[in-house]
């Protein structure tokens, strides 16, 4: 089975042209994401046709549990498409269906190049009942109270498509031991799905720096809908503007929100390389 391996701003996956094939996604993605006997990803993405859109992308987490949505990994997708021939490569707009929805993908080229994308991230979902959290209200949140070990974090709430629970830290981010606080959080019982957990720091109106811990798939160099759902959060408690690079380990990504309305996301897709998979 051919494969290529894509990253946006650090976040990797494994792609599969998927059309007609019909595998155990699931565990197959347990097996190529481990990154000491196998190809070593953050989960694998399926590209498959859609009646109801120009592709459609599937996606499981490194722990075989399927996700609704990607950010950094519908970019690639696209990408994907183009290199193997089923999405024109003179394309100006995609249309991408996935579990959180249809979404639009905008290439950017260089040089004939497709290297960055610009997604059409949809609506943030503010009310907890629907992320969902399991707290009482029905309105955006923040400043919420938890205690995990030491740390007494203040949590907002936001679902692009996928639940997050943010914490802005005054202390560095890179000093948080997030591999031993993000799988507790991730598992506690007011997230009845799960959560993904990010922690920033806000060095300007503009600017912020971000750590994310995925659901599923552990630390990640960067996560898209993270990104996307800081900024909603922090844009919500005036304390970014409009527009805000976001720093990850992995890269910068441009968040866009105009305080209602479609997030705007715009980041990098790099093919690191291809092969064949023997199962």
């Amino acid at each position: 089975m051919n494969f290529a391996k894509l990253h946006g701003a650090g976040n990797d996956y494994v792609f599969i042209n998927a059309i007609g094939l019909h595998k155990d996604w699931s565990a197959l993605s347990v097996e190529i994401s481990n990154r000491n006997k196998g190809i070593g990803s953050d989960g694998l993405i399926l590209l498959l046709k859609s009646n109801v859109a120009d592709i459609k992308m599937t996606m499981f987490n490194a722990d075989g549990s399927e996700g609704k949505m990607c950010g950094n990994g519908i970019r690639c997708l696209v990408k994907f498409a183009i290199d193997e021939g089923v999405i024109p490569q003179n394309t100006n707009l995609v249309t991408v269906e996935t579990l959180s929805g249809i979404l639009s993908v905008k290439p950017i080229f260089e040089n004939n190049l497709m290297v960055k994308a610009s997604v059409k991230m949809g609506s943030p979902i503010l009310n907890p009942i629907d992320i969902p959290v399991k707290i009482n209200s029905s309105n955006f949140v923040s400043n919420y109270p938890l205690k995990v070990n030491e740390y007494n974090l203040n949590l907002s709430f936001v679902s692009m498509g996928n639940p997050h629970a943010i914490a802005i830290l005054k202390e560095p981010i890179e000093d948080v031991p997030l591999h031993i606080i993000g799988p507790i959080l991730e598992t506690n019982s007011i997230f009845p799905d799960r959560i993904n957990f990010e922690i920033v720091n806000i060095i300007s109106e503009n600017y912020v720096k971000l750590r994310v811990w995925e659901r599923g798939s552990g630390l990640t160099m960067a996560c898209g809908t993270g990104a996307c759902a800081t900024v909603v959060s922090l844009n919500l408690q005036n304390l970014v503007n409009n527009s805000v690079e976001v720093e990850l380990p992995g890269g910068n990504l441009d968040i866009y929100w105009p305080g209602n309305g479609d997030v705007t996301m715009e980041g990098p897709v790099k093919t690191v390389y291809k092969g064949e998979l023997l199962i």
